[in-house]
Order: C-alpha cells, then sequence, then structure tokens
C-alpha cells in the first residue's frame, strides 16, 4: 500500500499551479479523515522502533532510524489536542519536509491520496483559536479536515521571529515616499502572524487575508474604489497552498489583470524544492522565499524597497 501511495506522488504534483491541491489522507484514531499537502510528504513507512529523547516534550515519541539518518517522531494525534482513549496505537510514520526541516508524524492508518479542486477547499472557522485546522474539503460523504501542520510545529519549535538589527537598520534608511502597505495572503494564523510581525519591524503595515481569494478581491475592491495599486500597496505576499484559490492562480490573475500592472508578488511556501522556483517564473511573480526565516523575507522586502528606489 505503502508504495502504492508514494508512486502516485509524482503524477498528482504535476497538476499543481492549475489551482488543484493533492492530499495525503490518514487516521487519528477516529472515524475523521485527516489531509496533509502531498508536496509535504517525502514518504511513508510503518511505524520503526522509537529511542526515547529524554527532556523532550511529550508530543515528541522520540527519534526513528529511516534509510540510515534519524527522524524527530511526533504524536499528531496528541499535539492537537485529541483525547488519550481516542488516540489508536500508530501504524505508519508519514515523513514530511516543510519550513526548512524534516518532521515525522505518527499516524494510525494511512488511507489514499485524493486530488481535489482548491475551489471546493474551504477555511475552518476563524472564531476558534484552538483549531489546528487550514482548512476543511468534502470528499464523496467524507469531510477531510487538513492540519495546520506549521501551527502544530510553531507550537513545539517555533523559529524566532525576530529580524536582525542590521535589516531593521536598512529598512529604516529607506525613504518613507511609496506605498508601506503590504497584502499578506496566508490561511495559517501562525504564518499570518509570523509574516506581519516581520513587516512591523520593518516599518511597514500589513493587511491580511486567508486566500488568495480574498487577496484578489481585495485588490479588485481598490480599484473599484478609484485607488491605483501599485500607489496603495508596496507588494503582495502571498503562500501558495490555500483553499478557494492557491497562490500560483491568485499570481496567474494579477498578471493577466492591466489594472495591477506593476504590482510586486513574492511567494512565501513551506512546500520545499526546486519544483516551486519553476512555478514562481512560470506564473510571473517577482520572487520566492522559502518559510520561516524572519531574515531572509525581510530581505525579500528590503528587494522590493531597493528595486523602488532605482526606479526612483
Amino acid at each position: 500500500m505503502d508504495s502504492q501511495l508514494l508512486s502516485q506522488v509524482d503524477q498528482r504534483t504535476r497538476l499543481a499551479g492549475y489551482n488543484r491541491l493533492a492530499l495525503l489522507l490518514f487516521r487519528l484514531g477516529t472515524e475523521v479523515l485527516y489531509g496533509i499537502n502531498v508536496f509535504k510528504v517525502q514518504e511513508i513507512v510503518p511505524m520503526p522502533p522509537i529511542r526515547r529523547m529524554p527532556g523532550a516534550p511529550a508530543v515528541f515519541r522520540g527519534l526513528a532510524s529511516t534509510r540510515g539518518r534519524l527522524v524527530s517522531v511526533l504524536d499528531l494525534a496528541a499535539a492537537i489536542g485529541l483525547p488519550a482513549p481516542a488516540r489508536a496505537p500508530a501504524g505508519h510514520l508519514v515523513i514530511s519536509e516543510f519550513n526548512r526541516c524534516v518532521q515525522g508524524f505518527q499516524v494510525e492508518r494511512v488511507e489514499r491520496i485524493v486530488n481535489v479542486d482548491v475551489a471546493h477547499v474551504r477555511a475552518p472557522r476563524e472564531d476558534d483559536p484552538a483549531s489546528y485546522l487550514t482548512a476543511v474539503t468534502r470528499i464523496g460523504d467524507d469531510i477531510i479536515e487538513i492540519i495546520d501542520v506549521e501551527r502544530v510545529l510553531a507550537e513545539f519549535s517555533s523559529p524566532p521571529a525576530t529580524v536582525s538589527a542590521e535589516l531593521i537598520s536598512r529598512a529604516a534608511e529607506k525613504p518613507t515616499r511609496g506605498p508601506r502597505r503590504v497584502l499578506v495572503a496566508d490561511d495559517s494564523r501562525v504564518a499570518r502572524t509570523q509574516i506581519a510581525g516581520t513587516l512591523q519591524q520593518l516599518g511597514l503595515e500589513a493587511i491580511l487575508v486567508t486566500s488568495g481569494r480574498e487577496a484578489l478581491q481585495m485588490l479588485e475592491s481598490m480599484v473599484a474604489g478609484g485607488q491605483l495599486v501599485d500607489s496603495e500597496l508596496l507588494m503582495v505576499i502571498s503562500d501558495v497552498e490555500m483553499p478557494d484559490m492557491d497562490g500560483y492562480t491568485l499570481t496567474t490573475e494579477i498578471r493577466r489583470d492591466p489594472r495591477f500592472a506593476g504590482l510586486y508578488v513574492l511567494l512565501h511556501t513551506s512546500l520545499s524544492g526546486v519544483f516551486n522556483n519553476a512555478m514562481v517564473a512560470r506564473v510571473g511573480a517577482d520572487k520566492f522565499v522559502p518559510k520561516f526565516s524572519s531574515d531572509e523575507l525581510a530581505q525579500g522586502i528590503l528587494d522590493r524597497l531597493n528595486s523602488l528606489n532605482e526606479i526612483a
């Protein structure tokens, strides 16, 4: 079963950039089906022996050896707050790579890979701050809950969101003329907080939305109100994987609309690999910065400020 699942990954990823999302579905000891983006999955293996790590948080089971490397294993059911009676013995280890790190997730059972139209993926309730979901969708009669793994890891091993003093100083040296607001589209609450904090340290204002669709609607509303988008916004910072409209599609829509000519787009994603660089060029984004390094993101923003100074 595992080899069959992995053999589908390359086929599924060819759909990226067409507002499609490939999900690996699994269970955590309940009847609920959970999902994670296939792009974040390196491999799926039967649960190997675990070596405990003294002093580690309880949700971290320990270290597992796979293919000659040690991988940290996190009990995903415990991490998202499922009650102990609901946690079944782990059958699979899902080894993922995102946010510049490799992380193993203990799950009860891997089910299958499915492909969904992002237009049918919806954001969870924003009024539930305890939710570990980044989106929900439906496959036939099943509701799929997509876990915000960025938030899960951030609670236990979050990178510092502090911009270096050198970059803050450089930002302060930039002239204040021109737009100082940035439109940020990201479905992860953690990611939005990190990006907004980085912008604030650079003296910039963040306008936060949770999907590409919301970002596009905001841009259209600005134009309808008589505003010149490239005069109002320094740039757009967009995640790639989002419900309703992904970042690749958002960028494509921006580039094909002459009303948004000159709008700078930086794609910012937890997904790893050279694939993103090719897609950035294909959809016409100006820059790609992988999550999450506050200094690398800050440098990407400073590159935009520098380009404006050159034009001036």
